[in-house]
């Protein structure tokens, strides 16, 4: 299959990441995503009217959330522009980006926005109500909580689906912890030279204003709640489930932000282009279900259907990005596909830096792009797992006009 939508080189951007009930707590993450993307359209030169559809991704409701796209962009001042939410937990960021490059290829849209965002701090606290219970009392939910510990149909936890992985394929503790520290090493390229990497599709430093949008109460250095791993520090963790394998070292932590790309024709990818001669295709997708509490082994058949789209083999992928919420998912992936663990996720993954959960994938799809740009091109390879053991992935390129 062949897709006619491109990314424009630049037309992305990304708020740094805090961690859960940190700096970004306080604000609602519809509303944030609305007065970042103000910001960032602005400093790309690329008119509100340029857009005529967008998709917002989102996974933990917020206040007034129910008009979704609509009211987001909005309040961003594109209220010509009317679109869906999706959510699709951890890979609703790859959900959007195929839906909006697949409404380009149709012709329905000329240029899309892509917007992700996800407050995990303070989720709802759902009431359900049951007329047909015991003086017609009804259940309650912690939305962001009470979905991590247990899968209603599979009975299981997150952690848990990694450890099962973990048994399957005898990853030692010490083998997930490896992982951990060349995770960390690797970020450190990012954040070096005063951020360098991160400041190609972030504004650093972030200012973090009010609830009313009026002034900047705080300003973030850089992602928020990124903890230093060392051989030392990690061999005191224990496994969080007893007789497991997996510690919280091994694992992501919850966070708070946002990332937006836009999506367009050939043409106007041109136009919109911040360096018109890097040209950005979009050339694969791929979904995918595993065995029942394995969620860390989806991506590997996710990855599989995105690469057979694209016309493409492992052998053919000079950069690899993953959503790894546990540092199980970068052992499979590299067990079965027989890529590189160790050049997998260069500058950076939700393991070390956290994961607002929609804003994630499309984050690292971005950093992605940035890395292959500074390759001098080539193809890249997204891929994450989301709940309910699903996975999806994306397949794209990077090279001249």
């Amino acid at each position: 299959m062949t897709h006619t939508a491109e990314i424009p080189y630049g037309a992305y951007w990304s708020t740094p990441f805090a961690r859960w009930q940190g700096s970004l707590s306080h604000l609602n993450s519809v509303e944030l995503a609305a007065h970042v993307a103000k910001q960032e359209m602005a400093a790309r030169d690329i008119p509100m009217e340029a857009l005529d559809y967008g998709v917002l991704g989102m996974t933990v409701p917020q206040k007034s959330s129910f008009y979704g796209l609509p009211w987001m962009t909005g309040m961003m001042g594109a209220d010509h522009v009317g679109g869906p939410t999706i959510s699709q937990a951890c890979a609703t960021s790859a959900r959007c980006l195929q839906a909006a490059t697949q409404e380009v290829d149709a012709g329905l849209s000329e240029t899309t926005l892509v917007m992700t965002a996800d407050r995990t701090s303070n989720g709802p606290q759902v009431f359900y109500p049951d007329p047909q219970s015991v003086g017609g009392t009804g259940s309650h939910e912690n939305w962001t909580l009470d979905n991590m510990v247990k899968d209603p149909y599979g009975g299981t936890s997150m952690t848990q689906t990694a450890e099962n992985v973990a048994r399957k394929y005898q990853f030692t503790t010490e083998a997930q912890h490896d992982v951990v520290l060349r995770r960390w090493e690797q970020y450190q390229d990012a954040v070096k030279d005063d951020n360098a990497f991160q400041k190609t599709y972030m504004r650093l430093p972030f200012d973090v204003p009010d609830k009313r949008y009026r002034k900047t109460v705080h300003q973030m250095a850089g992602d928020e709640g990124v903890t230093a791993s060392n051989k030392e520090g990690l061999a005191k963790l224990r496994p969080v489930i007893e007789d497991g394998t997996v510690t919280f070292g091994g694992q992501t932590h919850p966070a708070d932000g946002n990332s937006a790309m836009i999506v367009t024709t050939a043409d106007k990818a041109k136009d919109l282009s911040q360096d018109k001669g890097v040209r950005i295709k979009l050339l694969g997708f791929g979904l995918a279900r595993t065995e029942m509490s394995h969620m860390p082994a989806a991506p590997v058949p996710a990855s599989e259907r995105a690469l057979e789209q694209a016309g493409l083999s492992i052998k053919d992928i000079d950069a690899v990005k993953t959503h790894n919420p546990f540092a199980v998912n970068d052992l499979v992936f590299a067990h079965e596909t027989g890529f590189p663990l160790e050049d997998m996720n260069n500058y950076g993954c939700s393991l070390i830096f956290g994961h607002p959960q929609g804003p994630t994938g499309l984050r690292l799809v971005i950093e992605m792009i940035e890395e292959l740009k500074l390759r001098g091109g080539g193809n890249g390879l997204f891929t994450g797992c989301a709940a309910g053991d699903t996975a999806m992935a994306v397949v794209l390129s990077v090279g001249d006009q």
